[in-house]
């Protein structure tokens, strides 16, 4: 039985990798589609652990060889998501998350309609500012920039079927892995997974 698909996205600063790290810390039976991106690693950050980093040259023969679910330009630079590995681990029913963007996302479930999209959000402007400028990581001009691309990226919140506010990091856990549990539960995967069940509803 094919595993099921999730996708967590977010604005830059809305605490998404956290987040999504407290899960598979949680739920052992996810796993991370390791994204590719153009982007310089920040400090701590392992190639094939964060993302798998690569440069632009690169990047586009992996894409032009149909080798990405999707891809989208973010903050002037590439991410994407590898479409082998993740329809490999779906047919062995190995449950995935994607942590995108929304343009990914909705390129996602064009392919994947059935996808469960979960949009995480910093409890008010104020604070994704403060997240932002505590990374202590990015200039002045890049904080502005992903400031205003928060703003039009939040716009996009209907394209998804849960939205978490990260408030508090142990209740947003909780919540995201209510949906995850949730999503286990629909009835065509039951079906699947224990038809001797719906004996009497068929």
């Amino acid at each position: 039985m094919p595993g099921s698909l999730f996708i967590v996205s977010a604005p830059s600063g809305a605490g998404k990798t956290t987040l999504v790290r407290e899960l598979l810390a949680r739920d052992p039976g996810v796993r991370l589609s390791v994204s590719y991106t153009t982007r310089a690693p920040r400090a701590g950050e392992v190639d094939g652990v964060a993302y798998h980093f690569t440069d632009r040259a690169d990047f586009i023969a992996r894409r032009d060889r149909g080798e990405f679910l999707e891809w989208a330009e973010v903050h002037g630079n590439y991410y994407a998501s590898s479409r082998i590995w993740l329809e490999e681990q779906m047919r062995a029913g190995q449950d995935v998350l994607l942590e995108i963007d929304w343009q990914g996302a909705v390129q996602v479930r064009r392919i994947f309609p059935q996808a469960v999209g979960v949009f995480v959000l910093a409890p008010s402007y104020a604070e994704l500012e403060n997240r932002l400028r505590g990374r202590g990581t990015d200039s002045e001009d890049v904080i502005a920039r992903r400031l205003a691309a928060a703003c039009e990226e939040m716009k996009q919140v209907d394209q998804f079927d849960y939205v978490i506010i990260n408030k508090d990091l142990q209740v947003a856990a909780g919540e995201l892995q209510c949906v995850v549990r949730a999503a286990r539960l629909r009835t065509p995967l039951m079906r699947r997974r224990s038809p001797q069940s719906f004996f009497s509803a068929v």
